[in-house]
C-alpha cells in the first residue's frame, strides 16, 4: 500500500560522510513528509514500492558508486522494473575529488527504472587524496550539511505539493 508523500532515503556509508549527508537530508525533509532512512544493505524492493520519491546517497569509490550501493541496485532493479515509473528521485555523492562517475552510474539506473530526476546530483567533495585520508572517518562541514538538508527539503516540498 502506498504512503502519501513518502520519501525513501537509501544510503551506504563506509567512513561516515554519506551517513551524515543522508541524516541531514532526512532532517530537512521530515517537517514536510514521512521520511524513511534505509541502509542499502537492508533495503528490499518492497521498501521502495511504498515510497512516492527516492533519494539515493553513497560514497564514490574508485570513480564508481560504492559496492554496497551497487548490490542494492542489483538486488532491487528487476523486481521494481515497470513498477515505480515516473516517481521523482535525487542523489547525493560523498567523493574524495570528483563524484561524477558514481552520479552517472546511478542516473543510468534511474533512467532504466524510468524515474524523473527532481534535482541535479549533490556531490560533496572531502578532498581525501591519500590512502589514510580516504579511509579516515569523515566529518562534513556545517555548510555541506546545510546543502544536504536543503536538497531533502526541496524534494520533500515537491512531493508534498504534488509538483513531481
Amino acid at each position: 500500500m502506498d504512503e502519501p508523500n513518502s520519501l525513501a532515503i537509501v544510503y551506504h556509508s563506509r567512513t561516515g560522510g554519506s551517513r551524515q549527508m543522508a541524516d541531514a537530508a532526512a532532517a530537512g525533509a521530515r517537517p514536510e513528509i514521512r521520511t524513511r532512512l534505509l541502509l542499502a544493505s537492508e533495503t528490499e524492493a518492497d521498501d521502495l514500492l511504498v515510497a512516492k520519491g527516492f533519494l539515493f546517497c553513497c560514497p564514490e569509490n574508485l570513480a564508481t558508486m560504492s559496492g554496497e550501493m551497487k548490490e542494492f541496485f542489483d538486488r532491487c532493479y528487476y523486481p521494481l522494473l515497470g513498477r515505480i515509473e515516473g516517481r521523482p528521485y535525487a542523489l547525493m555523492i560523498c567523493a574524495g575529488s570528483d563524484g561524477t562517475g558514481a552520479a552517472r552510474q546511478i542516473a543510468r539506473i534511474a533512467t532504466g527504472w524510468r524515474l524523473k530526476e527532481a534535482q541535479p546530483p549533490l556531490i560533496i567533495c572531502t578532498n581525501a587524496q591519500t590512502a589514510e585520508a580516504i579511509l579516515a572517518p569523515k566529518t562534513l562541514t556545517h555548510e555541506q550539511l546545510e546543502d544536504c538538508a536543503a536538497l531533502g527539503a526541496g524534494l520533500a516540498a515537491g512531493l508534498a505539493l504534488g509538483v513531481f
